[in-house]
């Protein structure tokens, strides 16, 4: 089974305008992400941003309920975010994790929309089930991932579609979603 990493890039990120920028990081994303990723068994949980202002901030959070009163207040979210990971961008991230497990990643990330490189969910899980090479599963923030980067990766995962025609999901939900598709319980084969 590949050993499963997560990334949330906060640049080059586009906006509602469609310009480039590097997105805020929020306070739900650290931690419900983290315990999403831990009750998933997610290697790591990467929060991938050039800004030091961010990772500051980032670190400070981190720091309160690692070391401080809330590690002893909350002992379940001292244990979530301990797979918690600042980096600078995705190449120190993949560096990051080709050093823990002695080969580079194959990298899937995620989108609302279609590509060609697109990949489906039985296919990811299967390939993640079957393969030792690490999984770096990579979300976007705002309004996606910048085209030109989104055409390194390996595979981009099928989008998350609802019964609806409403089509925007917070990325929080998207990654609870996905990980669970992915790494969860096979519920549709259990026999009632």
């Amino acid at each position: 089974m590949s050993s499963v990493y997560l990334g949330l890039l906060h640049h080059p990120i586009y906006n509602k305008n469609d310009e480039i920028v590097a997105t805020a990081v929020t306070n739900f994303d650290i931690h419900d992400i983290a315990r999403a990723a831990r009750t998933y068994d997610i290697s790591r949980y990467f929060i991938i941003h050039p800004l030091e202002s961010q990772i500051e901030l980032v670190h400070e959070v981190l720091g309160y309920w690692r070391q401080g009163y809330g590690a002893q207040y909350n002992p379940d979210r001292h244990d979530a975010l301990s797979v918690v990971e600042t980096v600078r961008n995705i190449a120190e991230c993949v560096q990051y994790i080709t050093q823990e497990q002695g080969q580079s990643p194959y990298i899937v990330t995620t989108d609302a929309r279609k590509f060609a490189n697109s990949i489906s969910y039985v296919s990811l899980r299967t390939k993640i089930a079957t393969e030792k090479r690490p999984c770096l599963l990579l979300f976007g923030t705002g309004w996606g991932i910048e085209r030109s980067v989104m055409a390194q990766f390996d595979h981009i995962l099928e989008p998350v579609l609802g019964s609806g025609e409403y089509n925007h999901l917070s990325v929080r939900a998207a990654v609870s979603i996905i990980l669970d598709r992915l790494l969860g319980e096979p519920w549709w084969l259990r026999q009632e």
